[in-house]
């Protein structure tokens, strides 16, 4: 059977479930005149970050190319770049690779401007007439093929692993074996587990893909040993040790099931854009939220699918979060901030299987326009890019 959804489609080709106008400063001191042009016009939203200056060279490029890749992804209709004047991105490269997917792009300099309200003016007027072009967009005809899903776990518990971890793995091997893209990430949590996924790397544990699982891994921890620090030492995270998770390498058992059974073709640096692509990828990311939304939002991902046993409310203000709960009592704790009760498997009402075409149904319907419960509260306002040295 083939599936279609309604998008946006956009010059470069690719639909998107969502038409929004992304103000993007393009240091963390151009902040607060991007967060005075959001408020005030309508269909715009902000990608809020720290960086952007005094960093290594490594993380400039990589800022760089995180916030062209945030602009390329087809939820995003138009782009409006604030920035300072003197930072150390590359704005020009910044404005010139978005306009090459053919989208609309505006930028303004603060420096130049005159300062912080003429700066303020001049991008509520650049922003309002990108937000008239984005209004007059159509949805139309997708195939499915077409979708880009990225998946995540966090606020995790014992039914995480048991429950909605198992849900999205499910769907997850759906989405490939239709043709679509999935991508998954948290290389902190594949300790203890990364021989299971190097075993499923298209060429075996010792091809190119295997070895390049077990060196992300090795670097990520790494990272944390540098400073004289055990990862141990972090996580589980207490939440998830609350939550009865007794160690990293338990975490991470439970941590990939989302990922499904099929093969993994590769992995994608954290910056990456997913251009033709196609099945299930790693992407190189820490677990924490803020960064790893970021980096997923970045490969295209029209949407994603957010595994939960605590209960995490957050979303990204470019990518519906679709939060799936595998604790019964946490979904009814928190059930205006959960999007489908996975619980009801723990419970034995359901099986992983009608929980998955459940699951399945909400991401057809959420591609079409329906909102996520992040999406309705406005809570989606948390982001940052994962960069790898220090603040200097």
């Amino acid at each position: 059977m083939g599936y279609s959804f309604m998008g946006y489609k956009r010059p470069d080709g690719r639909y998107g479930s969502r038409n929004l106008v992304a103000v993007i400063p393009s240091v963390i001191c151009a902040n607060d005149v991007g967060q005075a042009i959001c408020r005030q016009v309508q269909g715009t939203v902000g990608f809020f970050h720290h960086q952007g200056c005094c960093q290594l060279p490594l993380d400039l490029r990589r800022v760089t190319d995180t916030l062209i890749s945030l602009g390329k992804g087809p939820n995003v209709a138009a782009v409006l770049v604030v920035s300072l004047g003197c930072e150390g991105t590359d704005t020009d490269r910044l404005v010139r690779e978005i306009e090459a997917t053919g989208k609309p792009v505006k930028k303004i300099a603060i420096q130049e401007l005159g300062g912080t309200s003429c700066a303020i003016k001049a991008g509520i007027d650049a922003a309002q007439e990108l937000a008239m072009y984005a209004s007059g967009l159509q949805r139309e005809p997708a195939d499915i093929s077409n979708v880009v899903m990225s998946i995540k776990c966090g606020a995790s518990d014992t039914t995480s692993g048991m429950a909605s971890n198992c849900v999205i793995g499910y769907v997850a091997d759906k989405m490939v074996d239709l043709g679509a893209t999935v991508v998954f990430g948290e290389t902190t949590e594949f300790l203890g587990g990364e021989h299971i996924l190097a075993n499923r790397a298209v060429g075996g544990p010792d091809g190119p893909v295997g070895c390049k699982i077990y060196d992300i891994v090795k670097k990520m921890e790494d990272r944390a040993k540098s400073i004289g620090e055990d990862m141990r030492g972090g996580q589980p995270t207490p939440g998830n040790i609350a939550g009865g998770l007794s160690s990293i390498e338990e975490k991470s058992l439970g941590a990939i099931v989302k990922s499904g059974h099929r093969p993994i073709q590769g992995v994608l640096e954290y910056p990456q854009f997913v251009e033709n692509e196609k099945g299930l990828w790693i992407k190189d990311t820490p677990g924490r939220e803020p960064e790893i939304l970021t980096g997923m939002a970045a490969t295209g991902a029209q949407f994603m699918l957010f595994s939960t046993g605590r209960g995490a409310p957050q979303g990204f203000p470019s990518m519906p979060v679709i939060k799936i709960c595998g604790n019964p009592n946490t979904y009814e704790h928190l059930k205006h901030d959960m999007d489908l009760n996975a619980g009801r498997i723990i419970t034995g009402e359901a099986s992983i299987e009608e929980v998955g075409e459940e699951a399945f149904r909400k991401l057809l319907a959420v591609l079409n326009g329906e909102m996520t419960r992040n999406e309705s509260l406005s809570y989606f306002g948390s982001m940052d890019i994962f960069c790898l040295g220090p603040v200097i």
